[in-house]
Order: C-alpha cells, then structure tokens, then sequence
C-alpha cells in the first residue's frame, strides 16, 4: 500500500539519452513518490539533509541522510519513498541504461 500522502513528490528529469537519465526529485514535507520499480540500476544523491522512509517488501525503513550523501540500488525493487522530515528534501537520481556503454 502507498505511503498516505497530501502531495506526491516532483521529478524533473535534468537529462536523458540511450545511456543514462538524471532526474531531480523534490519532496515537500510528507510527499512520497508512489509504488515503483526501476528498470535500470542507479543512484542517487542528496542534495539536503533529511529522514526518508523507504517501503519494500512489505518493510518499512527510515534513514537519515545528509547532503552529499550518496547510496546505490540495482534495478527491478519494487519500492515507495516518502519524505520524514519536516522539512523539503531533494536529491538527484541517476539511472544507468547500459552500464556497459559508459565504459
């Protein structure tokens, strides 16, 4: 079930081509980005201090982060990310479309 939320989250794609998608994601307080599953492994850094709660299996976890932290992911779980903190977090989301062709 989705995080219950008065807004979702805003994803601005930055750029995109065969090879990658960089994708700006603001959250104001208690916004979430709904159910979904990528397609590509990726990463992701923060670009403001904050809690975000993560929903996978059926689990839910919370993590605090800092700006300038970073974390990566692989493709194909199904999750929902929801902002914990009282204040608007952002981060940049960078999906690797062929892993293979960036070398």
């Amino acid at each position: 079930m989705p995080f219950k939320c008065n807004e979702p989250a805003v994803p601005t794609i930055q750029a995109e081509d065969d090879t990658v998608r960089i994708t700006r994601w603001d959250f104001a307080p208690g916004a979430a980005t709904g159910w979904h599953t990528h397609g590509w492994p990726y990463f992701v850094v923060l670009l403001t201090d904050g809690t975000m709660r993560v929903e996978r299996d059926g689990e839910i976890s919370e993590v605090k982060l800092k700006a300038g932290d970073s974390y990566r992911r692989p493709a194909g779980i199904e999750h929902d990310v929801l902002n914990a903190s009282d204040q608007p977090l952002a981060f940049v989301e960078i999906e690797i479309k062929r892993p293979h062709a960036l070398l």
